[in-house]
């Protein structure tokens, strides 16, 4: 399982961080395997946000660069989404995705409205 968690509503300008924990089987694969973020907001396409790679090499799409980072904890099976000045069009449901198997997590949602 891949579970996130983190989500939440937030005014505009604020942050959030994002967890998703590995569990039962694909621990061994998490702790070498790039782990990726995508969003999808209401009426729209999956978007890609970010990716980590097991030596902790980073890729943004454009539109978070700056504002959000990615982070990973191979200990205790966790990637992080470090979110910051989050604006209205950052609202989505977010997942974790490993693409060597192509295993989504379950989803965590973040609003950001005042």
């Amino acid at each position: 399982q891949l579970v996130e968690s983190g989500g939440g509503l937030v005014q505009p300008g604020g942050s959030l961080r994002l967890s998703c924990t590995a569990r039962g089987r694909i621990i061994r694969i998490f702790k070498t395997s790039e782990v990726e973020w995508h969003r999808r907001a209401q009426g729209k396409e999956i978007e890609f946000v970010a990716t980590i790679t097991p030596t902790n090499l980073t890729n943004y799409a454009d539109s978070v660069k700056g504002r959000f980072t990615a982070s990973r904890d191979n200990a205790k099976t966790t990637a992080y989404l470090q979110m910051n000045s989050l604006k209205p069009e950052d609202t989505a449901d977010y997942k974790c995705f490993i693409p060597s198997i192509r295993y989504w997590g379950v989803g965590a949602h973040v609003i950001v409205s005042s």
